[in-house]
């Protein structure tokens, strides 16, 4: 019997190579999008839905250019109008990312039953040789009237893996909830 609680226990958990700061970032933010939503916050997949809609553009016109019915010299200006639109695609979606998405991890929808009317939006971050991980909570919707004032947290990342680089995830469940309890808490600005 103890042993297959071992077993479940090592196969619920998660491990991440402590070498490796994105192998650690990448297990915080996947733990905190599982927190967020635990606490009634469901997920906007509008931006995600965005980008894929403009990839799926950018395919479309390198599959246009690939398969033309016309071979190489008499495509020419066809080609090149394509490589024009894959270029000016790819810089929007990057432009989109940059601008919209930056270190976010997720964004979501008010809480069903809630009196505000912005989700949030999580992000991190997690400098390379670093090991202060910041966790930030703002609104979706920051010029809102019920938009709280961003709460933010940055603490070592030792401090929720053991030694062999299992995340304790009592400890981190603990902070990230006492941060999302920080932002409904903070009183509402006013114009």
């Amino acid at each position: 019997m103890q042993e297959m609680k071992a077993e479940i226990a090592t196969k619920n958990s998660k491990k991440a190579n402590l070498l490796d700061h994105n192998s650690l970032k990448h297990i915080l933010d996947e733990s905190v999008s599982e927190i967020v939503t635990s606490r009634g916050y469901a997920e906007d997949v509008r931006m995600s839905n965005v980008r894929l809609f403009i990839g799926t553009i950018i395919i479309v016109i390198a599959l246009f250019a690939q398969f033309y019915k016309k071979k190489f010299p008499g495509n020419r200006d066809f080609l090149i109008g394509c490589i024009v639109l894959y270029i000016v695609f790819n810089v929007i979606l990057q432009l989109f990312s940059y601008r919209k998405e930056k270190n976010a991890i997720m964004f979501t929808y008010p809480p069903p039953g809630s009196v505000t009317s912005t989700g949030l939006v999580v992000s991190s971050k997690l400098p390379r040789f670093s090991d202060l991980y910041t966790l930030s909570i703002v609104s979706a919707d920051p010029k809102s009237i019920s938009a709280g004032r961003p709460v933010e947290f940055t603490k070592s990342v030792t401090q929720w893996f053991t030694k062999d680089g299992v995340l304790v995830e009592g400890l981190f469940w603990k902070d990230v909830g006492a941060l999302i309890d920080d932002y409904a808490a903070v009183p509402k600005k006013k114009k």
